[in-house]
């Protein structure tokens, strides 16, 4: 294991317990699913790391969740409210200076609510962060003032700026995805063109996808209810507006399991549970934030190696 900066530690402790206080002190519930699951979401380009059958997992292969997404649904779907959880997440073969393997993700869902309202939450999420991490005081405990940091501020607040994809794409990469839809084409030019654009923005919310990449999210019109939220063109969340729609959402995964078998990819069974009680949530919505990465952009750091303990 890679020895860290005693004082980066130390430094995302704080930042862990400020994330803490920041959702306790707004009526939200923390909870803890299970690490291993029988059944991730069938993304294409997510690879969960499988774990081979054994007597303790009841003889049955599983996975290391990638996202504990799923099984927080159950939770709303059950009747609980407002809740979030702060844990380990595994992607198979994702390695590098803003990827590791086995990595750290806050995740936080409210029934009732639309990604506009996970949008504030996340913009006083990390204000609230960025005072701490400025050794600032708090505001009523809870620090809804601002630490003023990398220069993205207006001299009281920092800056959030919201660009639409359509905009992006017709700005930096010259097409308008609506019009001709290419999945292949939106990733690259998403990588090489967008998040690059992005960079010299500071604090960004990509807002509204098209259908086609609307994941999990509700589709409004013709845009999915989805944003990324980006640090320097760093992505660190992304957010949707929940679907609730189980007959919807058993399409989207055999899309998603025909394109993985077409790619070569594991072939991961539906959660059926999660399709059976889906409708019961009726409407909320949930965001997935990156904790190491939110804590690379908090003290300046360069790489997630410096900031968490890494094989």
């Amino acid at each position: 294991m890679k020895l860290l900066n005693v004082d980066l530690l130390k430094r995302r402790a704080k930042i862990l317990a400020g994330i803490r206080t920041f959702f306790d002190s707004r009526g939200f519930i923390e909870v803890e699913t299970p690490v291993r699951i029988a059944a991730p979401a069938p993304e294409v380009n997510i690879d969960c790391p499988e774990v081979p059958p054994s007597r303790i997992h009841g003889g049955e292969t599983s996975y290391l969740r990638a996202s504990p997404e799923l099984q927080m649904k159950k939770l709303l779907a059950a009747g609980m409210d407002r809740i979030y959880q702060i844990g380990p997440c595994f992607r198979d073969g994702e390695k590098g200076s803003r990827h590791n393997p086995e990595f750290t993700m806050i995740e936080w869902y409210r029934k009732g609510a639309t990604y506009l309202d996970i949008l504030e939450d996340t913009k006083r999420l990390y204000s609230f962060l960025s005072e701490i991490c400025g050794d600032r005081p708090f505001v009523d405990g809870c620090g809804d003032r601002p630490f003023v940091e990398n220069g993205m501020f207006d001299g009281e607040n920092l800056v959030f700026k919201e660009i639409t994809v359509r905009d992006a794409y017709l700005s930096w990469a010259g097409w308008d995805p609506w019009a001709d839809w290419n999945q292949d084409r939106f990733d690259f030019d998403m990588a090489t063109k967008i998040e690059p654009a992005l960079k010299s923005l500071g604090l960004v919310f990509l807002m509204d996808y098209p259908p086609q990449a609307a994941s999990l999210a509700k589709i409004r019109g013709d845009v999915a209810e989805r944003w990324e939220f980006y640090s320097d063109g760093i992505e660190l969340a992304n957010c949707f507006t929940e679907l609730c729609d189980p007959v919807e959402q058993r399409r989207r995964f055999l899309e998603s399991k025909e394109e993985r078998r077409q790619l070569g990819e594991s072939d991961y069974p539906i959660d059926e549970e999660f399709l059976a009680v889906l409708g019961d949530m009726k409407s909320a919505a949930g965001v997935a934030l990156g904790v190491d990465r939110l804590v690379m952009k908090l003290v300046s750091a360069d790489e997630i190696a410096h900031v968490r303990c890494v094989d």
